[in-house]
């Protein structure tokens, strides 16, 4: 009888678009065939696409490392913010790799009952869910609340945790062999353009933000410029969920936490996460969710686990969609350019007598740039190899029920083009010569950035000839006259 059930089950998996996710822990070939089963469910009435960002650390059985992207945007859109949500990154901390799974489902349910919170969120979002970034470790986890058993990748007989094993922005180190799942979050990055992200753990019960390391102490607090952002962002979480928020005490955790968040560096020392990585080389920022003071929930905790944060992931991702976005291209070729952002105030982070700078780049594919912003007026400031750099002031407005990104379209003056351009015109009877017109491109800001665009708007204009006709038919007609 425990057969023919388990049987029809699998069935019910494979064959139906319909099945509830059952809550138990999917061991790794168990994930797979859910995963299939969630991108035909959602293929009915999303874009979905199940890809892998390469394999595991094991010799003798490598697992893929799965992705779903999930989004109802138009591919001709730009704009549309990328979102990374990753489980199971430690292998003992299991719960979030589940969560996970039924966040999948329940997007797509909502979505098909046109829910309308959840129908904004995928038609102005690019979701990519990673149940698990480390699937060896969940194989060998231990199923008890304070083990440790799983939590590494063992390679070669050497215990790598993946949340120590990113490059390091403050204290850069020699190169050393990183774990296959440490390379192939690093090539998403690069590949993807991503603007918000979350790593789900278990073992406390708190929003944890940037930053996580402290270059100069051990244990002190230490905050990235877009402290308001990350605080803003910690919150939205903590105050959605309906324990964290009352600031839960997790036994064999030292202290409580505030409003259920904290900053990284004031609770313990990471040093080479992947948090502090994603924000400094990548201008993405990422919390590190504590969902439970257990670090692999029983089984029957599953439900709650999942309950108490549904609401809280889901106003967390609408929030990548808060801030500015645009393109930038060249003004005379209409291509993308790869270009380095700062916003003013918010492109520097001080360690002792010295800073670092922070900035961010626009997507070389596509030019496309994204920054999460609270309300506000800011200066962006854009900078690019073989272009005039300008200065650009715009607002971040509080659009309610569902932010906004403020979007501006920014084209950039190679520097071949001379900045003056001089004609002259003579007497009727003489012939056209050259025209007395100076344009000042070399120190470009607001009003310059704006009558570029009126004049590629307005008149069509496309490249450098295009302008020389334009001013040689102006001095004909008045020549004519």
């Amino acid at each position: 009888m425990k057969l023919m059930i388990l049987s029809v089950a699998v069935v019910c998996i494979i064959l139906s678009a319909e099945c509830t996710i059952e809550f138990k822990y999917h061991k790794n070939d168990e994930l797979e065939t859910v995963l299939r089963s969630l991108e035909e469910k959602g293929r009915k009435v999303l874009e979905t696409r199940l890809y892998t960002i390469g394999n595991s650390s094991s010799i003798t059985n490598p697992v893929p490392l799965w992705v779903l992207e999930l989004t109802a945007a138009k591919k001709s859109q730009y704009g549309v913010p990328n979102v990374k949500l990753v489980g199971n990154m430690h292998g003992n901390e299991a719960g979030g790799r589940e969560i996970l799974l039924h966040f999948i489902e329940y997007l797509i349910d909502q979505y098909s009952q046109k829910n309308k919170t959840v129908l904004w969120l995928l038609q102005n979002t690019k979701l990519h869910v990673i149940p698990t970034i480390n699937p060896d470790g969940f194989a060998n986890a231990a199923t008890v609340c304070d083990g440790a058993t799983g939590r590494f990748v063992l390679i070669d007989g050497s215990k790598i945790d993946l949340n120590r094993d990113f490059p390091n922005y403050f204290l850069p180190s020699p190169e050393q062999e990183q774990a296959k799942e440490t390379k192939a979050i690093i090539k998403l990055m690069k590949d993807t353009k991503f603007i918000l992200s979350a790593a789900l753990h278990e073992g406390a019960l708190v929003a944890n933000y940037p930053y996580d390391q402290n270059p100069e102490f051990y244990r002190r607090e230490f905050l990235t410029p877009d402290d308001d952002v990350f605080k803003f962002l910690a919150k939205t979480y903590s105050d959605n969920h309906p324990e964290m928020h009352t600031e839960v005490h997790c036994e064999g955790v030292q202290q409580t936490f505030e409003h259920g968040v904290v900053n990284g560096a004031d609770w313990y020392q990471v040093e080479g996460g992947m948090g502090d990585y994603n924000y400094n080389y990548h201008g993405c920022m990422e919390l590190t969710l504590e969902l439970s003071c257990c670090k692999y929930p029983p089984k029957e905790l599953l439900p709650k686990l999942w309950d108490d944060n549904r609401q809280s992931l889901l106003l967390y991702c609408m929030q990548a969609n808060r801030g500015v976005t645009g393109r930038i291209l060249d003004f005379i070729t209409r291509k993308p350019v790869e270009a380095k952002l700062k916003i003013e105030g918010r492109d520097a982070v001080k360690i002792g007598r010295e800073s670092k700078e922070i900035y961010f780049k626009s997507w070389d594919k596509t030019g496309e740039f994204w920054r999460l912003l609270l309300p506000g007026t800011y200066v962006l400031k854009v900078k690019a190899t073989g272009y005039y750099p300008i200065t650009k002031t715009f607002v971040v407005k509080d659009n309610l029920p569902f932010p906004k990104l403020t979007y501006l379209d920014i084209s950039l003056l190679p520097t071949t083009v001379s900045t003056t351009t001089h004609f002259t015109p003579t007497d009727k009877t003489s012939s056209v010569s050259v025209i007395n017109l100076t344009s000042r491109f070399s120190d470009m800001d607001d009003t310059v950035v704006t009558g570029v665009q009126e004049v590629r708007n307005g008149l069509a204009v496309r490249n450098k000839y295009s302008i020389i006709m334009l001013v040689n038919l102006v001095v004909l007609l008045v020549h004519l006259t």
